[in-house]
């Protein structure tokens, strides 16, 4: 079986990529989870394409805080 590049866990969807980097953008979460919870010291990953997350938060009973960048920096 021939194996998938980076796919949005939602809809399936394989992600743009080049040489192993997105090329789209996407929700990347990592969550480590803790004692006070059902799921003790498990990690969960996951990826969500912009269209399954639009969809996602258009159901939250608080919307999301959103507010602008002035500048990106980046290192060489």
């Amino acid at each position: 079986m021939e194996k998938k590049g980076i796919c949005c866990h939602q809809c399936g969807r394989e992600l743009k990529t080049e040489k192993g980097i997105l090329t789209e953008d996407a929700l990347v979460v990592k969550k480590e989870w803790g004692y006070f919870s059902n799921k003790d010291l498990a990690v969960h990953e996951f990826v969500i394409c912009e269209s399954c997350y639009d969809n996602w938060i258009s159901g939250f009973a608080e919307p999301v805080r959103e507010s602008k960048k002035v500048e990106v920096l980046y290192d060489e």
